[in-house]
C-alpha cells in the first residue's frame, strides 16, 4: 500500500524523518520497499504567469513568452504547448533546475535564434500522470508568483511503498498504519470522527433481501438525491494520485478515498439505473449465490460467466454487481447520474476470496474482504462517505435501510490472559548495553496500552509474577487470538533488536539421516542410467478412484491429492514429445495419498519412465530410431538393484490396466511387494500418440528404504572369490511358455547348490520344430569350487541332479 505521508501526518504526529519511519516500519514487520521523494521532483519549479505569447519568428510550432515569476525582470520562455496563452498561470523550470523524471537540467538556451530562460512544464514532466497534452495551466487565480509550485501539486509528499503481512489486515488503511506508528513512535492520534449524518426519509422505496446472512452479515443502503457529478477537488485527487488511484468524478473517488482512509469497501450504484431493471418504483436490493446460467458485465467491461460459487448483489432479483470484488457496468455513476443508492456492506473472506478466484479477478476491495474487514467500524465509514458526498456533490440523503444480524458489539473483542513470566521466557533477555534484564511489568503495560489494548490485573502467578487479562481492540480481533499473539507485539514494538542474541555453546558437524543418504544414493544411480529427475505437483484432476478430493482448492485442475505417480510421468513424456524435445527418462520421487475405510493415507514412492531410443548417436544406425526394448528397460531398473545389493523377484502382473497385460510384472523383496514393471498398454499409447516402447515403473519407496536398512545391507560382509578355475555346462530343453524363466532359475538354483556359483539364460526360440505352446530355453550353467578345481567326477552327478529337478518340477524335454 503507498502511503502518503502529507496525509498520514494528519492522522498521527511524526517527528522522524521518512527514511527514519521507514526504517521503524520495517524493523516492526511491515517492509518498506521503495520511498518516492516526490519533492526532487519539481524542486526549483516556481509559479509563472504568461504575459504575452508571441509565435515564434523561425518556428510554425513555437511560441515565445514573456512570463512573470515575481522577479525584477520577465523571463524570455521558447515553448512548443499548442495551449500556451497570456494571461494563464504555469509552472515555470528556472535555469538550474533539474527535473529527473524527464533526466534534464534547464540551461539557458536558443531554440532556433531566439534566447529561453527557462522552461514551463506540463504535468509529465514533473513526474505525474495527465490527460492533457501540452503545459499544466492552474485554475486558481491570484497565485503568489515565484512561490513553490510543489503545495499546489501535492508534489511536496513523500510516499512509502509499505508491505503488510497477510495476517494484518487492519493495517490496509490509513487509520491502521497511523494507529502502528502513534504506537511504535509514541506520536499521538488525530483521527477523525465523522458526525451523524441527517436523513430526510422523504423516500420509504428501498427494501434489503439479504438471502444469506452468513455471507452477508451486515448491509447499508443509502439512498441519495440530486447528486451532481463533477470532478473530484484538487486536495481528493492529489491524495488519490499518491496512493496509485486513478481521479474519475467525485462520487467514485470518495468511495476509493474512504476504501484507502478506513479500509472498508464502499460502492455507489446508479439509483435510477438500478430501478429501470424493476417493474416499478419500488427497488429492492438482495445478497444472494448465482444461479445456474447467470452473468455479469463488470466494471472493467468484460462479460463473465459466474458459477454457484459468486456471491452477487441484485436489484429486482438480477445480477448487478460482484459482491466484495466489482460492480456491474449497467449500473455504474456516470456524468448524467442524479441518484445513488451507496452501499457498505461486510462479506465473509471465505465466500470473497471462491468468488473472486473463480472469475480470476481481484480488486482492492476482494483483497480487503479476503484478509477480513473490521466489523466495528462499518457505520463510520459509511458516515464519512455519506457526509463526503453530502460536502462534495451536493446530495441529500433520502433513505437509508439496515440488514445486520453481527452479534453483539460485546463479543467483538476478546480477553486473553497474559504472564510476565511467559513473556520473558518466550522473548528471552533484553540488552541493556553493559548488561543483561528482563522485560518489565511497566513494558509490556505501555506496549498493550499503545495497540489499544485495555489490561486489567488478575494478580500474579506462582512464581510471583503479574498476569493481565489484555482486552483486545476491534480493528485487531482476528490476529490477536491468543496468549502467543500478544508476546509477539511485544517484541515487535519493544524491537527485535533489542534482544539479546544467544548462539550455542558447541556445534558438532552436521550429518545425515539413513533415509536420506540412502535416497541420495539411489538418485545417483538413476542418473549414471540416464534417467533425469522430475518433479510434478502434488495436485490433480479429480476423477480417480481412491482420490482424495480438496474442500477448498485453487482451480478445479488441481482439486485432488495424486494416488500415483505414473499418471504425471506419462503426461509429462507426451508434453515434450509434442514440444519437440524428444522422449522423456526420467524418475520422480514424491508422496503419493489415497483414501481407505479407516481413513486417508499417505506413502512415499519411486517411479520413472522410458521410451523411445536412448542412444545418443545414430549415426551406426543410418539414422533410424531403434526404440528400447523390455529386456533394456528392465535392465536399467536391475542395474540399479545390482548397485544397491538387492535381490529382486520379478512376477507377472496384470493388475494396472494402463500396462501391457502380458509384459508387466510385479517387483518383490523378500516376500514383499516393492512395486510394479511394465510397458504402456497400446491403447493408452495410441491416445495418447506415444512411442511403441514405453516402460514405466513405481516403487514403494518406504519398502526399499526398509530392505536397504537392514543391517546386512549398511555393513556389507567380504565374500571370499574363488582363485580356481569354473566348470561351465549347457543345458536346453522345451518349457511350457506359461513358465516364466525366474522360476526356471529358482529350482536350478537349489538343486546345484554350493558347487552351482550362477546360472544365465543364452538364448530362446519359438517357431519351427518347437512344440506349439512351448519355447526353447538355453541355460549356461558355472560350476566352481572355493578350494580346489572340480572335476568330472564332481559336477556331472550335481548337473544331473539340476536336470531331473527340471524335468520333476516342470516337465520340460530335454535336448541336451
Amino acid at each position: 500500500m503507498r502511503i502518503s505521508l502529507n496525509w498520514l501526518r494528519e492522522l498521527v504526529e511524526i517527528k522522524l524523518s521518512p527514511e527514519e519511519l521507514a526504517e521503524t516500519l520495517t524493523m516492526a514487520g511491515f517492509e518498506v520497499e521503495e520511498i518516492e521523494d516526490r519533492r526532487t521532483w519539481a524542486n526549483g519549479v516556481v509559479i509563472g504567469k504568461v504575459l504575452e505569447r508571441q509565435p515564434h519568428p523561425n518556428a510554425d510550432k513555437l511560441s515565445v513568452c514573456q512570463v512573470d515569476i515575481g522577479a525584477d525582470e520577465t523571463l524570455n520562455i521558447v515553448c512548443g504547448a499548442a495551449n500556451v496563452k497570456a494571461d494563464i498561470y504555469v509552472p515555470v523550470a528556472t535555469t538550474g533546475t533539474y527535473l529527473p523524471k524527464i533526466d534534464l537540467k534547464i540551461k539557458p538556451a536558443k531554440l532556433r535564434g531566439v534566447p529561453s530562460q527557462g522552461m514551463i512544464c506540463s504535468l509529465k514532466e514533473l513526474g505525474l500522470p495527465t490527460d492533457v497534452e501540452g503545459i499544466h495551466i492552474f485554475t486558481q487565480e491570484n497565485l503568489p508568483l515565484g512561490s513553490d509550485v510543489r503545495p499546489l501539486l501535492g508534489l511536496d509528499d513523500v510516499i512509502l511503498d509499505l508491505t503488510a503481512t497477510a495476517n494484518r489486515a487492519d493495517a490496509l488503511s490509513m487509520v491502521g498504519v497511523a494507529r502502528e506508528v502513534a504506537a511504535l513512535t509514541g506520536g499521538k492520534l488525530s483521527i477523525f470522527q465523522p458526525s451523524e449524518v441527517s436523513i430526510t426519509n422523504s423516500a420509504r422505496n428501498l427494501t434489503l433481501k439479504i438471502a444469506d446472512t452468513q455471507a452477508c452479515p451486515a448491509y447499508i443502503g443509502t439512498v441519495i438525491e440530486q447528486v451532481k457529478i463533477a470532478p473530484s477537488p484538487e486536495w481528493l485527487q492529489q491524495r488519490l494520485r499518491a496512493a496509485g488511484v486513478r481521479p474519475i468524478s467525485n462520487v467514485v473517488d470518495i468511495t476509493n478515498y474512504v476504501l484507502l482512509e478506513w479500509g472498508q469497501p464502499l460502492h455507489a450504484f446508479d439509483g435510477d439505473r438500478l430501478k429501470s431493471l424493476g417493474s416499478s418504483e419500488n427497488l429492492t436490493i438482495g445478497v444472494r449465490f448465482v444461479n445456474n446460467g447467470e452473468s455479469l458485465k463488470t466494471l472493467d467491461g468484460q462479460t463473465r460467466t459466474l458459477s454457484t460459487q459468486n456471491l452477487l448483489i441484485t436489484a429486482s432479483d438480477k445480477p448487478v454487481a460482484l459482491a466484495g470484488v466489482m460492480g456491474g457496468e449497467e449500473t455504474e455513476v456516470h456524468q448524467g447520474t442524479q441518484s445513488l443508492v451507496l452501499e457498505a456492506a461486510l462479506f465473509d473472506s471465505v465466500a470473497i476470496r471462491r468468488s473472486s478466484r473463480s472469475v480470476g479477478l481481484r480488486s482492492e476491495a476482494s483483497g480487503r474482504y479476503e484478509r477480513g474487514v473490521n466489523r466495528a467500524e462499518l457505520e463510520i465509514a459509511n458516515r464519512r462517505a455519506l457526509s463526503l458526498i453530502s460536502e462534495l456533490a451536493s446530495g441529500i440523503i433520502v433513505q437509508q435501510e439496515i440488514a445486520d444480524t453481527r452479534p453483539d458489539p460485546s463479543t467483538w473483542s476478546r480477553s486473553i490472559a497474559l504472564r510476565l513470566d511467559r513473556v520473558n521466557q518466550i522473548l528471552g533477555p533484553i540488552d541493556l548495553a553493559e548488561d543483561t534484564g528482563e522485560l518489565q511489568r511497566q513494558d509490556v503495560e505501555r506496549i498493550l496500552t499503545a495497540l489499544g489494548c485495555q489490561l486489567t490485573s488478575s494478580g500474579e502467578d506462582s512464581n510471583h509474577q503479574p498476569t493481565w487479562s489484555v482486552s483486545v481492540p476491534p480493528y485487531r480481533y482476528r490476529d490477536l487470538e491468543r496468549e502467543i499473539d500478544l508476546i509477539e507485539e511485544i517484541a515487535r514494538l519493544y524491537g527485535y533488536n533489542k534482544f539479546c542474541d544467544t548462539l550455542p555453546e558447541k556445534a558438532e558437524a552436521g550429518y545425515l539421516p539413513l533415509d536420506e543418504e540412502l535416497i541420495r544414493k539411489l538418485r545417483a544411480f538413476l542418473r549414471a542410467e540416464g534417467l533425469t529427475e522430475l518433479i510434478h505437483y502434488s495436485l490433480v484432476k479429480p476423477g480417480e478412484d481412491r482420490n482424495i478430493v480438496l474442500s477448498n482448492p485453487l482451480f478445479v485442475e488441481y482439486s485432488a491429492l495424486r494416488t500415483d505417480l505414473i499418471s504425471g510421468l506419462i503426461d509429462a513424456f507426451q508434453y515434450n514429445l509434442e514440444q519437440g524435445n524428444g522422449a522423456l527418462n526420467g524418475f520422480e520421487i514424491g508422496q503419493i495419498f489415497w483414501q481407505e475405510e479407516d481413513g486417508l493415507q499417505e506413502t512415499e514412492a519411486l517411479a520413472g519412465i522410458v521410451g523411445g531410443d536412448i542412444s545418443v548417436g545414430k549415426w551406426s544406425k543410418s539414422g533410424r530410431e531403434e526404440p528400447i526394448t523390455w529386456f533394456e528397460a528392465k535392465g536399467i531398473l536391475e542395474s540399479v538393484f545390482q548397485q544397491l545389493g538387492l535381490e529382486i523377484e520379478f512376477q507377472p502382473d496384470r493388475r494396472d490396466d494402463r500396462l501391457h497385460p502380458g509384459r508387466t510384472a510385479s517387483l518383490w523383496i523378500r516376500g514383499t511387494r516393492l512395486g510394479i514393471f511394465g510397458q504402456l498398454h497400446p491403447q493408452l499409447r495410441r491416445g495418447k500418440g506415444l512411442p511403441d516402447s514405453v516402460y514405466v515403473f513405481q516403487l514403494d519407496l518406504d519398502v526399499l528404504l526398509e530392505s536397504l536398512g537392514q543391517d546386512e545391507m549398511l555393513v556389507p560382509t567380504f565374500a571370499p572369490y574363488s582363485t580356481y578355475p569354473a566348470s561351465d555346462r549347457d543345458i536346453a530343453f522345451f518349457a511350457p511358455v506359461k513358465i516364466s524363466v525366474s522360476e526356471i532359475q529358482k529350482v536350478i538354483t537349489k538343486a546345484g547348490k554350493d558347487l552351482l556359483e550362477s546360472v544365465q539364460l543364452f538364448d530362446e526360440y519359438r517357431g519351427e520344430n518347437v512344440p506349439e505352446g512351448q519355447r526353447s530355453l538355453a541355460f549356461r550353467l558355472i560350476y566352481r569350487a572355493s578350494d580346489r578345481t572340480l572335476t568330472e567326477a564332481e559336477v556331472e552327478p550335481v548337473h544331473n541332479k539340476v536336470r531331473e529337478a527340471l524335468v520333476e518340477k516342470f516337465g520340460v524335454n530335454l535336448r541336451s
